[in-house]
């Protein structure tokens, strides 16, 4: 464990390791770059049962913050079971329609791992999920083709 600058070691507690809302990884205000650390970051990430996160190496772990969202969502898609997503840890879930939510930059999240972790779409994963929405009236409904789902989005602001 070595020490800081400014004093501080790091600890499992305190790791220094920050995930920003826009899914970029750094360590002690320095972006991680490198390909294959980015990946095993994320597929390491965790929700703990405490509401903090969790990166895990064999039995090696920290907690690490996240900013906002713990996971992206890289894949939108139906299939027999209905719409699921993949994730940036390289897991796919059901996606749980009812948490779909739009930020103020227009990215759409829903709440994966069992609602404990927020995820964001990607452009292609946005893109996808946009194809399957029609509008009925002033409610968005996801099309699955047999049926539809409908969708806790706004068309329009309210006022």
């Amino acid at each position: 464990m070595g020490v800081l600058p400014d004093g501080r070691r790091h600890t499992r507690e305190d790791s220094g390791i920050r995930l920003d809302r826009h899914g970029q990884w750094w360590h002690d205000g320095q972006p991680i770059e490198h390909p294959k650390i980015i990946e095993a970051f994320n597929r390491g990430l965790s929700p703990s049962d405490d509401g903090r996160f969790r990166l895990q190496f064999g039995n090696d772990w920290c907690y690490v913050e996240v900013e906002d969202a713990a996971y992206r969502v890289l894949q939108f898609d139906v299939g027999e079971q209905g719409p699921s997503v993949e994730l940036s840890d390289r897991t796919s879930e059901p996606l749980d329609v009812q948490t779909l939510s739009l930020d103020a930059d227009g990215v759409v999240a829903c709440h994966v791992k069992g609602r404990r972790a927020k995820a964001r779409f990607s452009r292609d994963a946005q893109f996808a999920l946009g194809e399957r929405l029609t509008e009925r009236g002033e409610q968005l409904v996801l099309d699955l083709g047999s049926k539809t789902i409908p969708v806790p989005l706004r068309l329009r602001p309210q006022r």
